[in-house]
């Protein structure tokens, strides 16, 4: 009598499991990412290669992105920091991309900052409004704030957060995403990237 009970539990349990399982999702596909090829870094390489390191408090390189700096979840900006770029360096940007998706032949563009000050190295998490610098265009505007990852299910998504030091300023005004690379070629001089990987969320809130 005693034991019913017991298995009762147990099949309840292997039950979520298996339900957890289910909604478990792989890694990004390890082919190349379908529009790797229009991804801001490889299209604005910098002079003499210099380098930069980008970090985040919330996650790691190559690391899952919380769900709370997703749409699923509150869209919270996870915070950004980055080592700073040479002497030359007058601002910086940032470009978002999920280069696992194809819209129109582009990866998704989810967020872009420019005219961040040399002086400035980190962006605080929870980040409302700007801060320092100006928003850039993204998938549903020419100027608004970070949009985070919101992925189908399926295997996990990577979004390139990449920064760019540039030897100049960009003239302030709403501008597409081709306006804005086009300002800032030739002036980068130094960049890194983070990436971080977004995944369907199967117990986001309706």
């Amino acid at each position: 009598m005693k034991t019913l009970p017991m298995l009762s539990g147990l099949a309840l349990s292997l039950g979520l499991a298996v339900a957890g399982a289910a909604f478990a999702q792989s890694p990004p596909p390890a082919a190349v990412e379908a529009t790797i090829g229009k991804l801001a870094l490889t299209n604005l390489p910098a002079q003499g290669g210099a380098e930069l390191t980008v970090a985040s408090p919330a996650f790691g390189d190559m690391q899952d992105i919380p769900f709370e700096n997703t749409q699923y979840r509150g869209n919270r900006f996870p915070g950004l920091s980055w080592s700073a770029g040479p002497a030359s360096t007058k601002t910086y940007a940032v470009i978002m991309q999920d280069t696992d998706a194809n819209r129109g032949g582009n990866p998704i563009l989810h967020w872009t900052m420019y005219n961040i000050p040399a002086s400035t190295t980190s962006l605080p998490a929870g980040m409302t409004d700007v801060v320092a610098g100006a928003y850039g265009p993204n998938m549903r505007s020419p100027a608004n704030p970070y949009v985070g990852p919101k992925p189908p299910a399926g295997p996990k998504h990577r979004y390139h957060i990449q920064i760019f030091a540039l030897d100049a300023a960009i003239a302030p005004a709403p501008m597409t995403y081709d306006e804005l690379t086009a300002a800032m070629k030739g002036h980068v001089v130094a960049s890194g990237q983070l990436i971080g990987l977004g995944q369907f969320d199967p117990n986001a809130p309706k």
